[in-house]
């Protein structure tokens, strides 16, 4: 029975899958994390999830990673070729590079 229920025979819904999903989307896009508490019913989770999208997301970075430009560089030095400036500032972009690129 939950207390801060007005009925006295409330029974918690289990959250839903997609539920569920959603707010471990919400989770990783914003670094917060999703507790086991927040978890136990439907209702806690919407009020998770409800708190969680009013909070501004997180900065997110689109420059490749170190490991993609040091592979990319590998590459271009095989292909004695030059990886496009664009790439740096974008990571899909130095994704496909890579793609297109590889050995």
């Amino acid at each position: 029975m939950q207390a801060d229920h007005p009925y006295p025979s409330y029974q918690p819904m289990p959250v839903t899958p997609r539920q569920l999903a959603f707010a471990r989307k919400i989770a990783q896009e914003r670094n917060a994390v999703l507790s086991w508490e927040a978890q136990k019913d439907r209702r806690s989770l919407s009020r998770w999830i409800d708190r969680h999208l009013k909070d501004p997301v997180a900065q997110v970075d689109h420059r490749p990673s170190s490991k993609q430009v040091a592979f990319a560089e590998k590459i271009a030095r095989i292909k004695r070729r030059q990886v496009p400036d664009e790439c740096f500032r974008d990571k899909h972009l130095m994704s496909r590079w890579i793609d297109s690129n590889k050995p």
